[in-house]
């Protein structure tokens, strides 16, 4: 399997966020969990609550220092947030 990550958008917010090790969401793809199992990584999927997270999917990526990285320039745009640098992740500095 490809490392992955799990990913989705908050339901209330509609940020994106990705799954922890700890089975709690985060804004940031340096939290995320990393997937090498297809067995587990499908559990975590099929586990996900719709009162939390709306369009989850298992995102490839590809290990960096230890760190999750997207693999797809539309991923890096979703990491990175809002394309207008006065609100969201940019304005944050993340």
């Amino acid at each position: 399997m490809t490392p992955s990550v799990l990913t989705a958008n908050a339901l209330l917010e509609g940020d994106v966020i990705y799954l922890t090790a700890q089975g709690t969401w985060a804004g940031t793809l340096a939290a995320a969990e990393v997937f090498t199992d297809e067995a587990v990584a499908e559990e975590r999927l099929f586990s996900v609550s719709p009162a939390e997270a709306v369009g989850a999917y298992l995102m490839p990526v590809r290990l960096t220092d230890g760190a999750p990285a997207p693999v797809h320039f539309r991923e890096a745009f979703r990491a990175r947030g809002p394309s207008n640098r006065f609100h969201g992740k940019q304005a944050e500095g993340v």
